[in-house]
C-alpha cells in the first residue's frame, strides 16, 4: 500500500476496539435524534396534506446534516491528525520511526490516513442517512454526491494541514493552536472574499461551495440547472496534495528538532569543546514556593515561539471584530443572523467558542506533556501535594491563555461602549463577563480532568476538545431549532427532552470514564437541562437568570471534576498505597 505499514496496522487494530462500533452507532443515533427534533420543530404532530411539505422538510434536514457533517469533519480531522503525530514526538518514538527503513511518504501518509480513519468511517456511516433523505424529496442525487465530495475533500485537506504542522512544530499546544487557527483563518478568508467579491477564490472555501450545492437556485443560470462543485473539490484536493508533498519533503529536515540535538549534545560524553576559557557564571532563577505555577508562568514550557501564535490569534480577532463592526454600521448589519443575534454578537460568539477551545487545549496539553515526557513520575519522590499541583495547573493554563480570555471580554466592553448592540447594557455586560469567566474555568477543569483520566494523550486531547466542541455545536443547533420552529413549544418538548437526554448520556460517558462519582453523575444530568433553561430564558429576553443558571451548571461541573482530578493525582503519586494496604 502507498500509505505503508503504519496505516495497515491501524486498519487491522481499529475494528478490534468496542469504541469503534459504539462511535459509529452513536453517530447514526445522534443524526436520527436530530432528524426527529427537526421534524417536531417544523411539522409536529399535524397531518401532512401536501407532498411539498415533506420535500421542504427533507431539504431543510439535508442542509442541517451537510453543514454539521462538514464542521465535524474539519474539526476532528485537524485535531486527530495533529494529536497523532505530537503523541509520537512527546513520547520520543518518532525518532525510532525515523531510524527505520520507512520512507518519508510511508510515514507521512501513514500517519495522515491513520488519523483520518475514524473520521472517514463516520462519514461513510452517514451516507445511508443522506440517501434516506432522498426518499422524502427536495434533494437530488447530485446534491448528495457533491456534498459528500466536498466534505471528503475538506476533511483530507484539514488532516493534511494538521499533519504538516505536527511534523513542523515541537510542542503539542503549539501544534493544536496553529492547526485550529490555520483552518479557521483559511475558511474565514476564502468565504468572506467569496461573499464580498464573488471571485474565484471563493471556490476554495468548503462552506461557500457547499452552500452553492445546497441552494443551487441562488446562482444566476439559464437553461437546465446542473449541480456541480468541481472547482471546490479540485481546489481542496490540490491543496491536500501540496500540503502532503511539503510534509514528505521537509520531514527529515524538521525532525529531529534543534532542541533534540542540543539536549543530545549536552548529555553525550565527549562532546565538550577544548576551549579553556572560563565560562560565564550562570544566574539561577528564584523558584517560588509553588513550583508548578512558577514553571507554567516563568518558563518556556510550551515552546519559544508562543508569541507568534498569540499574535496570530490577536490579529484574527481584530479582523473578525473589524468586519463585524463595519457591517453593523450598515443597514445589513442590523439584521439578525439566523433570527437570533446581530452581526457583532454573532462574531463575538464565534470568537468566544474558538477561545474556549484553545483554552481547553492549553489545559489538556499541560498534563499530557507531563505524562508523555515521563515527568509526572518524578513527582512521586517530591512532597508536592495534589491540590498544589492541580491549582498550579489551573493558574498556569489561565495565565498562558490570558489573551484567549481577555480579548472576548474586551470585545464585549467595546460593543457596549460603541453601541453596536442595543441589548448590551452595563448590567448585561457584567453578566456576560461573569458567565464567560465561568465557562473558561469549566474549559480548563475539563482539560485537566481528561488529561488525568486518559493515559493515552491522543485520547485525552480528542475527548477533551470533542466534549467542548459537541457542547458548543449542540447548543447552537438547539437554539436554531427553537428560533426556526414553526410548531408550538409543547409539541417540540418531547424531541427536546430526547435531545437533552442523549447529550446527558454522552457527557456522562465522557466525564465518568474511569472515575465515576455521584457529583459527576449529577453534573452530567443537570448541566444539559440547566443549559436548556438558560437558552429559553435568553430567547425570552432574560439576563440575570441566564447568567445564574450558566454559573450554577458549569461552575458545579468544574468543581465536580476538580475533586476527582485531585484524587487521581493522589493515587498516581502513590499517597494512598499504604492506606489501601
Amino acid at each position: 500500500m502507498v500509505a505503508g505499514p503504519i496505516f495497515e496496522r491501524e486498519v487491522l487494530t481499529t475494528p478490534r476496539r468496542l469504541s469503534h462500533y459504539l462511535m459509529r452507532s452513536g453517530f447514526v443515533g445522534a443524526l436520527l435524534i436530530l432528524f426527529y427534533s427537526i421534524r417536531q420543530a417544523t411539522i409536529g404532530f399535524q397531518d401532512v396534506l401536501f407532498a411539498g411539505d415533506v420535500a421542504s422538510f427533507g431539504a431543510l434536514t439535508f442542509r442541517v446534516f451537510a453543514l454539521l457533517q462538514l464542521t465535524l469533519g474539519l474539526f476532528f480531522a485537524t485535531v486527530f491528525s495533529a494529536s497523532l503525530v505530537t503523541q509520537e514526538k512527546d513520547r520520543k518514538t518518532l525518532i525510532l520511526l525515523l531510524m527505520t527503513d520507512l520512507r518519508n511518504h510511508e510515514l507521512a501518509l501513514g500517519k495522515l490516513f491513520s488519523s483520518l480513519l475514524n473520521v472517514g468511517v463516520l462519514l461513510a456511516t452517514s451516507w445511508p442517512v443522506f440517501c434516506f433523505l432522498k426518499l422524502l424529496g427536495g434533494v437530488t442525487w447530485e446534491q448528495i454526491f457533491w456534498s459528500q465530495a466536498i466534505v471528503g475533500a475538506a476533511t483530507l485537506a484539514a488532516g493534511s494541514w494538521g499533519c504538516l504542522v505536527a511534523f513542523w512544530r515541537e510542542k503539542t499546544f503549539q501544534t493544536l493552536a496553529i492547526s485550529v487557527l490555520g483552518v479557521v483563518l483559511y475558511v474565514l478568508l476564502t468565504h468572506s472574499i467569496g461573499v464580498a467579491y464573488s471571485s474565484n477564490i471563493a471556490q476554495a472555501s468548503p462552506f461557500f461551495g457547499l452552500m452553492q450545492v445546497l441552494d443551487p437556485l441562488r446562482l444566476e443560470v439559464s437553461g437546465v440547472l446542473h449541480v456541480s462543485a468541481w472547482p471546490t473539490v479540485l481546489t481542496l484536493l490540490t491543496l491536500s496534495v501540496l500540503l502532503s508533498t511539503v510534509t514528505i519533503l521537509k520531514m527529515r529536515v524538521w525532525n529531529p528538532s534543534r532542541e533534540f540535538h542540543q539536549s543530545a549534545a549536552e548529555t553525550t560524553p565527549g562532546t565538550e569543546t577544548e576551549d579553556l576559557t572560563p565560562a560565564a557564571p550562570r544566574v539561577h532563577r528564584h523558584v517560588w514556593n509553588q513550583p508548578v505555577i512558577w514553571r507554567e508562568m516563568r518558563t518556556r514550557a510550551y515552546g519559544r515561539r508562543m508569541i507568534w501564535i498569540k499574535l496570530s490569534y490577536v490579529l484574527m480577532v481584530l479582523m473578525i471584530a473589524g468586519v463585524a463592526f463595519v457591517s453593523a454600521s450598515k443597514d445589513s448589519g442590523n439584521e439578525l443572523v439566523l433570527g437570533m443575534l446581530s452581526v457583532p454578537s454573532f462574531a463575538f460568539l464565534g470568537i468566544a467558542i474558538l477561545s474556549l477551545l484553545l483554552t481547553n487545549a492549553q489545559a489538556v496539553t499541560s498534563l499530557t506533556n507531563e505524562r508523555d515526557g515521563r515527568t509526572l513520575e518524578i513527582l512521586l519522590v517530591t512532597d508536592l501535594r495534589p491540590h498544589e499541583f492541580i491549582l498550579g495547573k489551573i493558574g498556569g493554563a489561565m495565565w498562558n491563555a490570558r489573551e484567549m480570555i481577555l480579548l472576548p471580554l474586551l470585545m464585549i466592553v467595546v460593543m457596549a461602549l460603541t453601541g453596536k448592540s442595543t441589548a448590551l447594557t452595563a448590567e448585561n455586560v457584567v453578566y456576560l463577563c461573569i458567565a464567560y469567566i465561568v465557562l473558561s474555568l469549566f474549559a480548563v477543569a475539563l482539560g485537566l480532568h481528561q488529561g488525568l483520566t486518559y493515559e493515552n494523550s491522543r485520547h485525552a486531547i480528542g475527548h477533551s476538545l470533542g466534549t467542548m466542541f459537541f457542547l458548543c455545536v449542540g447548543i447552537f443547533i438547539f437554539m436554531l431549532l427553537l428560533v426556526e420552529a414553526r410548531s408550538s413549544f409543547a409539541i417540540q418538548l418531547q424531541s427536546f427532552i430526547l435531545f437533552i437526554g442523549f447529550g446527558s448520556l454522552g457527557l456522562y460517558s465522557s466525564l465518568t470514564y474511569r472515575n465515576p462519582s455521584s457529583a459527576l453523575t449529577l453534573a452530567s444530568l443537570v448541566l444539559p437541562f440547566l443549559t436548556f433553561y438558560a437558552i429559553t430564558d435568553f430567547l425570552l429576553g432574560g439576563n440575570l437568570g441566564v447568567c445564574l443558571w450558566i454559573c450554577v451548571a458549569y461552575g458545579f461541573t468544574a468543581v465536580a471534576m476538580m475533586v476527582p482530578a485531585m484524587n487521581d493525582f493522589d493515587i498516581a503519586l502513590g499517597r494512598n498505597a499504604h492506606d489501601a494496604a
